[in-house]
């Protein structure tokens, strides 16, 4: 039932004027992004040249009647689209993460009535009640404020809450932002932790300040995958030459020969041999199983193409709360009125001693009874944790019986405990800022100075310096404000965000990788100080916000290349910074966890998210999630991500060397008039079962020994260099020359076509295993290789072996593929034809592998 209004002046807009205000402009909740259907996913992968080939060939066998071919082919096709279309469906949900948060219940006065509204309903004039634990449905100027502080960090990353008062006239509109003490501006998404307040709703949905992060991601666009637009530019190489041999080959087919279907039928042969149809059947092998490696250690890969983009990655941008930090407050120090400190980290674990546990105790006692505030669950926390006999809260003979909540000209509030005895005596703590409390305690000019140099060594060391006093009251009758009691200097309390344990060995292990650490926080520069000198950071350059500001974007570029941590800096600064970096040729990983550091997410070559304590924002605008929120875990997807793109060159690599015995083979009997061996059906098994099962050896295989002590990858060097190109040549004419020779020795003995066209495929294959293991390592020897553990390896050899017995065995295979049986002579021949290519190419390896590794 809706609730009558206390004070006749908070009537509220009326329901007619609500009304006609949403009508006008909308719910309060961002709008959706045009999200793409299956159906034009699938028509934009069908355009891909790649595809486009694979089921133009399948129709033609169609058309042509090889009703078996054609079905192997576009089952082929059809499964590569499927997969796309699966990832693709799984992309952007940003907008919908933050209208999740923007679209909370919502209690409003309309009408002079208190009523529960969704969220989503909130329109600009309405008058919005907030209590403790509430979360904000729109943005808002305060009418009204009870010792009301909110958590922003969503907005601004920084976990300490803020205080509102009030407001007391029509401040500037510059002032209207996120963070900062004493403003009465509440924001939509952000965290009511005390006290409660009455606003007027200033602006919802995409004019919000969070609104306008969303506007700013659904205009961005994210970064292209560069190993695709590689690969793209290769297929289409090598499919404009292999159409145009193909083409001269069926033409001289059908002069020369006479049978003009067997020519298109050998052309279409050729073109398939030369036109590298498994490349994009690895590539996606390779994304798929090394987002799952990375998973492994607890890195969720949400865009495969940051898979590749991992080990080139030189400069890597992190938050500093939550992220280099564990998001939570922690007393790190305590002193004492006398002087004496003590730093809990140097005795961890035991009670307190007897001179700091009243300190915590009545900090403690100052704090809510369920507290929300990340500070006074800090002085809970170490109140329950190390104070075996001081502890008085909860106990039955002790009642809280009032709070003078903060004032905007008193910045401390006391809590007033009685004994439930009847006795009429009264204990009082009070916590709050160190002037405020000296104050309060009218401390002598002496001891004045003493606190103020107490406050500043603490605060150098990048503590939230809060002081702490105590009164004794006798009677039922209590003063109207703090000021009239005769309160107790006890101390001060200081407290961090402390550090996650493994980040400095991250910040090394990044910096021997070559990867420049850079931190970027809107805490104050003392603060990021002095966590940057923690995590293992130079921080003798800070730049903050305001000096950003200043600078142009070319200057911007300038400074980043030297600064490594940037201060007081606003979301829109942190996607500045990104753009700077970028623009000065770096490759740009950012971690973060609010709601502020998505546009900076989506706008960086790599986005990772903390996927625990992270914002839903965060983890859609990321394209990796660390899911145990574990700075560390970056070095580990840095790594992985190394060892992918290696072992991927590999498997590249390996498939240009296949290439060239397959086309040999396909146009030498079209060249000089020979039985034709192979058709569409020979390439498409070779090209879409045989080499992407054996690529999965390179899939599998372990990291080089210098992964992690090389300078990044660059990201514009081509997959397939020159070194690269040039070994599969080799190994490719190798393989021909010999495969060659077994083909026309074949010939010459009088065998008959279906054996000869087995005897070569099965040597064709089997020298295909022996490329596995030369194209292993670029570095070690065969004798390291073989003894380098690879369980895919042996079930890739298993596999392959069980293929071709069952072409052997299996009628209906033996039919389709056109083989003739084989002897044990024979069988002989195909082995020995594999052991021959390894043996020669591993002699040859030792003059390309300096080329290869560079």
């Amino acid at each position: 039932m809706p609730q009558p209004v206390s004070t006749a002046d908070d009537v509220g807009l009326s329901e007619t004027e609500a009304q006609v205000r949403l009508a006008a402009e909308g719910y309060n909740e961002l709008p959706r992004p045009n999200q793409r259907t299956p159906l034009r996913i699938a028509f934009e992968v069908i355009r891909e040249p790649m595809l486009t080939l694979l089921l133009g060939g399948g129709v033609v066998y169609l058309i042509l009647g090889n009703l078996e071919e054609a079905l192997i082919l576009l089952v082929f096709a059809t499964m590569s689209i499927g997969i796309t279309i699966i990832q693709e469906t799984r992309t952007e949900r940003v907008l919908e993460a933050l209208r999740d948060l923007t679209s909370p219940r919502a209690l409003v006065i309309r009408g002079g009535e208190r009523k529960r509204i969704a969220g989503r309903e909130v329109v600009r004039g309405d008058i919005v009640v907030l209590g403790e634990g509430d979360r904000v449905p729109a943005d808002a100027r305060l009418l009204k404020s009870e010792d009301l502080q909110s958590d922003e960090s969503l907005l601004t990353g920084e976990s300490v809450p803020v205080r509102k008062s009030a407001a007391d006239g029509a401040p500037p509109v510059g002032e209207c932002r996120p963070g900062g003490d004493d403003l009465p501006f509440i924001f939509s998404g952000s965290l009511i932790v005390r006290g409660s307040g009455i606003g007027e709703v200033l602006a919802t949905g995409p004019r919000s300040e969070i609104g306008k992060i969303g506007h700013s991601l659904s205009s961005m666009e994210t970064e292209p995958p560069r190993l695709q637009a590689q690969m793209r530019r290769v297929v289409r190489i090598f499919a404009m030459v292999g159409g145009a041999v193909s083409v001269v080959a069926v033409l001289l087919y059908g002069f020369l020969r006479g049978g003009w279907l067997d020519a298109v039928l050998a052309g279409i042969a050729l073109g398939m041999s030369m036109l590298p149809e498994e490349f994009p059947v690895v590539l996606t092998i390779f994304m798929a199983m090394g987002a799952w490696r990375i998973s492994q250690a607890r890195v969720l890969t949400r865009r495969a193409a940051a898979i590749e983009t991992l080990g080139s990655a030189t400069i890597l941008c992190t938050d500093k709360t939550g992220t280099l930090t564990e998001n939570r407050m922690t007393i790190a120090e305590l002193r004492t009125a006398d002087g004496k400190s003590f730093r809990l980290a140097d005795e961890p674990g035991s009670d307190l001693p007897a001179a700091f546990a009243g300190l915590v105790e009545t900090g403690a006692l100052a704090s809510a009874q369920i507290p929300f505030d990340p500070m006074e669950i800090a002085f809970h926390k170490l109140g329950k944790e190390r104070l075996s006999t001081h502890d008085i809260l909860g106990k039955p003979d002790w009642r809280l019986a009032h709070a003078y909540p903060l004032r905007a000209g008193l910045l401390a509030m006391s809590n007033v405990w009685q004994s439930t005895h009847g006795n009429g005596n009264s204990l009082v703590a009070a916590k709050g800022a160190p002037e405020a409390i000296g104050a309060l305690c009218r401390l002598n000019a002496r001891d004045f100075t003493a606190l103020k140099g107490s406050v500043e060594a603490m605060a150098a060391e990048g503590l939230r310096v809060l002081g702490v006093a105590r009164a004794s009251l006798r009677g039922p009758d209590l003063p109207a404000t703090q000021h009239e009691f005769q309160f107790e200097f006890l101390g001060l309390v200081g407290l961090t965000d402390p550090l996650r344990a493994r980040v400095p060995e991250a910040v090394s292990d990044c910096r021997s990788a070559g990867i420049r650490v850079m931190m970027i926080t809107g805490d104050y520069p003392a603060t990021a100080k002095m966590i940057a000198r923690q995590a293992g950071l130079d921080a003798e350059i800070v730049v903050t916000g305001s000096e950003m500001q200043a600078l142009g974007d070319d200057e911007l570029v300038l400074r980043v290349k030297i600064a490594t941590v940037f201060a007081r800096i606003m979301p829109e600064q942190k996607l500045r910074i990104v753009n700077a970096l970028k623009a000065s040729g770096e490759i740009v990983a950012m971690t973060g966890d609010g709601v502020n550091d998505a546009p900076s997410l989506k706008a960086a070559n790599i986005g990772i998210a903390m996927g625990g304590r992270g914002t839903d924002v965060a983890r859609e605008a990321s394209s990796i999630v660390l899911l145990d929120d574990d700075f560390g875990s970056i070095v580990k997807a840095v790594r992985l991500g190394r060892r992918i793109f290696d072992n991927l060159r590999k498997a590249m690599g390996f498939i240009f060397a296949v290439h060239v015995p397959i086309a040999g083979l396909s146009l030498l009997p079209l060249l000089f008039g020979l039985p034709i061996l192979f058709g569409p059906i020979h390439i498409a098994f070779l090209e879409m079962v045989i080499d992407p099962v054996c690529s999965l050896v390179f899939e599998a295989e372990s990291e080089e020994d210098d992964v992690m002590r090389r300078p990044p990858r660059n990201p514009d060097s081509p997959l397939f260099s020159g070194a690269l190109v040039g070994w599969g040549l080799i190994q490719g004419t190798l393989a021909f020359a010999l495969l060659a020779g077994i083909y026309l020795f074949a010939l010459k003995q009088g065998m008959a076509e279906n054996e000869i066209r087995a005897l070569t495929f099965f040597s064709l294959v089997l020298t295909i295993v022996g490329l596995i293991f030369v194209n292993r390592s670029f570095s070690a020897s065969l004798l390291t290789a073989l003894i380098r553990p690879n369980r895919s390896l042996t079930i890739v050899v298993v596999a392959v072996a069980s293929m071709l017995g069952g072409t052997l065995l299996w009628p209906f295979a033996t039919s389709l593929f056109r083989f003739g049986p084989l002897h044990l002579d024979d069988l002989a021949v195909t082995l020995g034809a594999g052991l021959a290519v390894l043996a020669c190419l591993e002699l040859l390896k030792p003059f390309w592998r300096r080329q290869l590794k560079a």
